[in-house]
């Protein structure tokens, strides 16, 4: 039995005994990514000292974004001397060392550690590829582990490599029972199929699925040996001889009982010059999500599902194709570096190199080639299904990898709400109340967020065509984009009480943030109206948002401050907030606010700043590190260069903050924690760390 299941982190990370110091590049994160490709492969490793052992790979459990363990176990043998590089395997045997690590390194797609395990050195790469212009590829559910081992003393060592994922990959219900299968596919690949007995389709536990396949592989050879069953007794079979036994434990249970495991040991025989093991885990399900569109709702299938015929096809595929994924892998780091570098200097970098993984893992491709959809889940915050102020923040690295992209996480919403499924006037909040249930809100009780949502579909639809020159995209939806922007015409400049996005610091009326995207709401359909040949529409629309945005400039600035800011609500001259929405204005060219606000803002905010960043609000002392990007790519304008100052803040938090859990996109500016639990954390909206590229670039 693996007793560490049961320990919490905290008591875990105390275990941790490490021999050296271990260097971060280019910061040491709240938790470090590993294998993280979806809402359902997300599995992390948590650094904070809120809970985790300071980024240490071995002596700490890997754990899905929620801090759950997701066991997986790297041991290897080094003449007869076992170290445990990954994890913590195997209490209380003594003659177990945990390897030493030297410096861990994350770019865009890859965390990469080195360690020492006596007279050999791990280079250790978890790959999680991005694929921004080819779906078929990045539909795949699945990330890389390579293993490369090296002498590091000039002679000759005998080396054994061992490596099992657990059944804590499977389901959140540790009771459920689980069930395995051991083969090899058509290609030679070996796997361990691993899968809840009883299916529960679209359904969630402890934010993990309960449905789907997972298949922990790697190369079939002679020296290759496997097993299945409790993980003491897999992992003390190779701890006590090097090699596994080849069979398979047949007592299906549950995930908690004798903790199953499926391990695979290579013999690396005698070991000089490096030799790498690849490895891949990925979760292959049928269907993506359950959606209410225009025949009612239907299952949707995962895209995989069109260019392969079974899971272990796309297995195959996936695993012969380490090659290219490493070459793209290489290109995207390399060019988030390189344009993140010239916009912000290194803080930029550490700052979007961080958040490229999360922002995609936050969604899965559904639909077919025809018609390819993309499913966001809004993790941590509440589980909701497209949330549309959660697609806002996360648009930007759309943006700036392939804005089709937006289109397809658009489409569901537009699906949905042309097809007369949805009753109000203004534009729905989301979905589904949880993920993945995408079915809507017949009865419209929705969050009621209606400028806040309104604005942000008209802003994201035309920066989509103007982006990519696809104007009948506005055509097609522009009796719905003019319905939404009426209700802006009534209800934009002067907001009544409700919640922008920013919905956890509660309701508030005559917000200024929130009137200002209504306004930059309206403008946008003037844009719109004009390129689809509406002038009168245009005309009108531009003659209504000019006229507010001047109402705007006497409601919304606080009277006789020096220096002079914006308010958080109308009247409250001692109020201010971060005025991120003036991003939409200078996003889409339209030229609507003046220059001055941007100056004044930007001036303003280098004032404010906490030891980690500029508040939000002046009602809390917490921030948001996805607006604090949107406020910098428009404060360029300042005498203070507030927009480095941003960067240079929020870089300095993710390497010092003590949370735990993956990039946060809330936390208190003064200590760096969390304003409350649980927390947010691994998040899509940090997506929005692009938004100074994207005004840049």
């Amino acid at each position: 039995m693996r007793l560490q299941a049961a320990i919490p982190t905290l008591f875990l990370s105390s275990l941790v005994a490490v021999s050296g110091q271990s260097t971060f590049s280019p910061a040491r994160p709240p938790a470090l990514p590993l294998a993280v490709k979806s809402p359902y492969l997300s599995t992390w490793l948590a650094a904070g000292s809120l809970g985790g052992n300071g980024g240490y790979l071995p002596g700490e459990w890997p754990t899905f974004w929620n801090n759950i363990v997701t066991g997986w176990t790297g041991l290897i043998r080094v003449d007869n001397n076992t170290y445990t590089w990954m994890g913590a395997p195997l209490p209380g045997v003594a003659d177990v060392q945990l390897a030493n690590q030297t410096s861990y390194t994350y770019t865009s797609t890859k965390s990469i550690f080195s360690l020492d395990a006596g007279p050999v050195t791990l280079n250790v790469t978890f790959l999680s590829p991005i694929y921004p212009n080819d779906i078929k590829r990045q539909s795949i559910i699945s990330s890389y582990v390579d293993v490369a081992v090296e002498s590091n003393d000039g002679n000759s060592h005998d080396v054994q490599l061992y490596t099992d994922i657990s059944a804590e990959w499977v389901s959140g219900d540790r009771g459920a029972t689980v069930q395995w299968n051991y083969d090899t596919t058509a290609n030679g690949v070996a796997y361990h199929q691993v899968f809840r007995q009883s299916q529960l389709a679209f359904t969630e536990d402890a934010d993990q699925t309960e449905y789907g396949n997972w298949y922990w592989a790697t190369q079939s050879s002679d020296a290759l040996s496997y097993q299945s069953g409790a993980d003491n007794d897999v992992r003390g079979q190779f701890q006590n001889n090097g090699v596994l036994t080849n069979t398979q434990d047949t007592n299906f249970r549950a995930v908690n009982d004798n903790y199953p495991v499926f391990g695979f040991a290579s013999a690396l025989g005698s070991v000089t010059g490096s030799i790498s093991t690849l490895y891949t885990i990925g979760l292959y399900q049928q269907d993506a999500v359950q959606f209410l569109g225009q025949n009612g709702v239907e299952s949707v299938p995962t895209l995989w599902t069109s260019y392969f015929g079974s899971d272990t096809d796309a297995l195959d595929f996936f695993y012969g194709d380490y090659s290219t994924a490493t070459s793209t892998s290489n290109d995207l780091d390399n060019q988030v570096a390189s344009d993140a570098s010239a916009v912000g200097g290194q803080d930029l970098v550490t700052i979007t190199s961080l958040a490229v993984r999360q922002a995609f893992g936050g969604t899965e491709f559904g639909g077919t080639d025809d018609q390819p959809l993309l499913w966001m889940k809004e993790i941590s915050s509440n589980g909701n299904c497209q949330t549309v102020d959660v697609i806002f923040p996360l648009h930007p690295i759309h943006l700036y990898f392939n804005p089709t992209y937006i289109k397809y996480l658009l489409d569901p919403l537009f699906i949905n709400q042309e097809s007369g499924n949805y009753p109000n006037q203004y534009s729905m909040h989301d979905l589904g109340a949880h993920f993945p249930n995408d079915t809507g809100h017949t009865d419209g009780q929705d969050e009621f967020m209606p400028v806040e949502e309104s604005g942000n579909m008209l802003i994201m639809t035309l920066a989509y065509a103007q982006k990519t020159g696809d104007n009948d995209y506005l055509n097609q939806h522009y009796d719905i984009l003019k319905q939404w922007t009426g209700f802006l015409v009534n209800d934009s400049l002067i907001p009544e009480n409700q919640v922008s996005t920013d919905d956890f610091a509660g309701a508030l009326a005559n917000q200024t943030n929130l009137a200002l995207k209504g306004i930059i709401g309206i403008a946008a359909m003037a844009e719109i109206a004009n390129i689809t040949g509406n002038t009168d529409d245009a005309s009108n629309f531009r003659s209504t948002a000019e006229d507010y945005i001047n109402q705007w400039y006497d409601l919304g600035n606080a009277a006789g401050a020096d220096p002079p800011h914006t308010t958080l609500d109308y009247g409250q001259n001692d109020s201010w907030n971060l005025l991120y929405n003036l991003y939409g204005d200078a996003l889409l060219g339209l030229g609507l606010v003046k220059q001055e606000i941007y100056t004044q803002q930007a001036n303003w905010y280098a004032t404010q700043f906490q030891e980690y960043g500029v508040p939000l609000d002046t009602r809390h002392i917490y921030t948001k590190g996805d607006w604090e990007m949107f406020t910098a790519s428009v404060s360029g304008s300042g005498s203070n260069n507030t927009k480095q100052m941003l960067f240079q803040h929020l870089a300095k938090w993710i390497n010092e903050t003590p949370t735990n859990q993956p990039y946060g996109d809330l936390y208190n500016t003064d200590d760096g924690g969390y304003p409350f639990t649980p927390p947010f954390a691994a998040r899509p909206v940090q997506g929005g760390t692009f938004a100074p590229l994207i005004l840049n670039v």
